[in-house]
């Protein structure tokens, strides 16, 4: 091994934990269920999932208003390229980043949750 701390899946935690957030929720929910022991992978999937599951029912119900909610559905599509590719590059990074609300919230219901 480099040095580099390996998950139960056997790669890498920051490859893992980037990986989590690439499939936008559904990687997320799949290292929830496989991931065994890595906290950090685990906190990164639950935000991953936390976070693009709100972002799409935002943008499910603003897509159904006509005009300033497709403008709002827009920018919720915005948003969620921007949280992708922060999400992405800080779990690479091997940074437990925490975007606002939705961290805070991934931590609290990390602990409830084990497939």
């Amino acid at each position: 091994m480099d040095g580099e701390k390996r998950t139960s899946l056997g790669l890498e935690e920051n490859v893992e934990a980037a990986l989590a957030y690439v499939g936008i929720f559904i990687t997320g929910i799949i290292f929830l269920a496989l991931e065994k022991e890595s906290e950090f992978v685990r906190f990164h999937a639950m935000q991953s999932t936390v976070a693009f599951l709100g972002l799409f029912f935002l943008w499910a119900i603003f897509s159904m208003i006509p005009f300033m909610g497709w403008i709002i559905a827009l920018l919720v599509q915005i948003v969620g390229l921007v949280v992708w590719i922060v999400g992405i590059v800080k779990a690479y990074q091997g940074e437990r980043y925490k975007f606002p609300i939705v961290g805070d919230i991934a931590e609290q219901w990390l602990p409830k949750v084990n497939f």
